[in-house]
């Protein structure tokens, strides 16, 4: 009696276990191919109460739960809508229209992700931009010290690179024997025109006039001072030395009159002076930021190593007309006042450029999505249903994108669990109609990545 309770329960196992098996070669068989079939041979039609789809592969749906035969993975039912999509056209909700584009996302799930809405407004734009700048000084207020003739240095008064001197100050004294010889000859001269000024041809008196006036242009163009000519006129004696001034205020920047005796020519920079009243503020700017720059914008420097805040003001001076291939950065000199030496060259300091863009529609920052190829946002059709829309951002500031086309002020967009939206609409094919590019082998790479690589 036992065997045959044993022998009954093993052929219903064999008969249970043989029905499975056959179950699975049917299905195996009537799977479609893995490859090479077009979403309407995989897909079946859906019943009007309940679809069943695939999150992997959209495209597949089913009137019944199981498996995709693309990839294996569960289905997924399909919610319902409160009405049907106007493709359909019929069942339209009642707040807002909705598109080919619009998705359904149920309000008590949108609540659960976290998405939020924000209205798109028009508002007074500003945009900050912040930089690095380098002091430089003003190249049109260095001064080169030369001398007009060749001589030895006697004497040196500024002796040291970095001191300040002012307009009209002694540098160094000059031993020339040209200088000595011009001024013996402007001396003569004028004992001759003295002689001659009794004579009775006027060829003569004009002839005198003419040397002693040669000999004190060269006395002048050699940078010997009115007054110095004016004492050699009334004493008579011929100075040794020239003493050589400073004609400009500012900072020694460097120098080679060194010693007593040194030999020196015109060819010799003796001396460089900056003015450092003025100063400029070399600064890199990017490429898209170029739009926004203009010659004799104002601008603000920073000084960011200060004790306490401080803020000077100047204006951009020049745009240079190429980029630097390098670092792709378009290089502007600014001008800023310096009474009292506080920017110095080689400093480094934060310029701050204050653009006004006018009044914009605008959206906060975040709600834009950028794929690189298109920029869109989430607007709400209302009822639950979603809108991913393409829009053009003119530019970003503050927080906020400034909406050049694409939106109407007070259409309402996601500002909050945007990339949750933009994986739904992927899922369900919304984006497509956007023009966004998809690469031939997307589904089979997706279908790879899940599948452990199986081809």
């Amino acid at each position: 009696m036992r065997k045959q309770r044993i022998a009954i329960v093993l052929v219903v196992v064999l008969i249970v276990v043989g029905a499975i098996y056959h179950r699975e070669i049917l299905d195996w068989f009537t799977v479609p191919e893995r490859h090479g079939h077009t979403p309407e041979e995989v897909s079946t039609e859906a019943s009007a109460s309940e679809v069943w789809y695939c999150p992997m592969h959209p495209e597949y749906r089913s009137d019944r739960p199981g498996n995709c035969p693309i990839c294996s993975m569960q289905l997924v039912r399909k919610e319902a809508h409160p009405g049907a999509h106007p493709a359909t056209g019929s069942g339209a909700p009642t707040e807002g229209t909705t598109t080919p584009t619009s998705i359904f996302i149920a309000p008590q799930r949108q609540q659960l992700i976290g998405v939020r809405y924000v209205a798109a407004e028009r508002r007074t734009l500003h945009k900050e931009i912040r930089t690095v700048g380098k002091v430089a000084f003003d190249e049109s207020k260095v001064t080169h010290i030369h001398t007009k003739v060749t001589g030895y240095i006697e004497h040196v008064y500024v002796d040291f690179v970095g001191r300040p001197v002012r307009k009209g100050e002694p540098l160094f004294t000059i031993y020339s024997p040209e200088l000595v010889a011009t001024q013996r000859e402007y001396l003569v001269a004028l004992r001759g025109q003295e002689q001659l000024n009794d004579a009775p041809y006027a060829e003569i008196r004009n002839g005198a006039r003419s040397l002693v006036h040669a000999a004190r242009e060269r006395l002048r163009l050699w940078d010997v001072s009115e007054e110095d000519i004016r004492r050699l006129e009334e004493t008579g004696e011929v100075r040794r030395t020239l003493t050589i001034y400073s004609p400009v205020s500012g900072i020694v920047t460097d120098r080679m009159a060194y010693h007593h005796g040194r030999y020196v020519n015109p060819e010799m920079d003796l001396y460089t002076i900056v003015d450092l009243s003025t100063v400029w503020v070399l600064a890199e700017f990017y490429e898209y930021e170029l739009p926004f720059l203009r010659e004799g914008q104002p601008v603000t420097i920073e000084f960011p190593y200060a004790g306490q805040p401080r803020t000077l003001r100047g204006k951009i001076t020049f745009l240079y007309p190429y980029l630097d291939p390098k670092t792709r950065t378009l290089q502007a000199r600014m001008e800023f006042p310096n009474p009292d030496l506080t920017l110095r060259p080689d400093m480094f300091v934060h310029a701050v450029l204050h653009v006004s863009l006018g009044t914009q529609l605008v959206v906060p920052e975040d709600a834009v999505l950028d794929t690189g190829t298109l920029q869109y946002v989430f607007v709400d059709r209302g009822n639950g249903y979603i809108e991913p829309r393409r829009v053009t951002v003119r530019a970003r500031a503050a927080g906020f994108a400034a909406i050049e086309s694409g939106l109407q002020p007070g259409e309402r967009v996601a500002t909050a669990a945007n990339f949750l939206l933009d994986s739904e609409s992927r899922l369900k094919g919304a984006l497509a109609h956007l023009g966004a590019p998809e690469s031939p082998g997307a589904v089979h790479a997706g279908h790879a990545q899940h599948g452990g690589g199986r081809d």
